[in-house]
């Protein structure tokens, strides 16, 4: 005779899925956010070392209304660059797919290029400012 599982039986097990569930899935999805980061982090540098060699070309950063997009298009807004060449294919977003801000000049720095980080709003504690990497 076949005997089935009964409904006590059922339901440790489902609750023992459950507590591995919620051990297991945070762990993961922690992993997945320091990947990100650290992808953003990366994209943040070459955006800078691009901003670096406009700037050693031209003599000067983008304007914030010229924008990253100065790296891939010559501005014709003033101050337009003398010495402008392409310095990347496109203007990178985030890992979480959000635009780069920029700002140019930015206080007491030539220019301000951040990401919102994982909650996608600016100014809390989670943006990644290129000025700390």
């Amino acid at each position: 005779m076949r005997r089935g599982f009964t409904l006590i039986e059922v339901l440790v097990v489902l609750i023992i899925l459950g507590l591995l569930a919620a051990l297991i899935v945070p762990k993961l999805t922690g992993r997945v956010d320091e990947a990100r980061i650290e992808s953003t982090k990366l994209q943040l540098k070459a955006v800078k070392n691009a901003l670096e060699q406009f700037k050693l070309d031209n003599g000067f950063y983008p304007t914030t209304e010229q924008g990253l997009k100065a790296l891939v298009e010559k501005p014709t807004t003033p101050p337009e660059p003398k010495n402008w060449k392409q310095y990347m294919e496109k203007v990178p977003k985030d890992a979480w797919g959000n635009d780069f801000i920029y700002v140019s000049p930015a206080g007491n720095k030539p220019y301000e290029l951040k990401s919102v980080g994982p909650d996608g709003i600016e100014g809390t504690e989670d943006d990644i400012s290129v000025w700390d990497l």
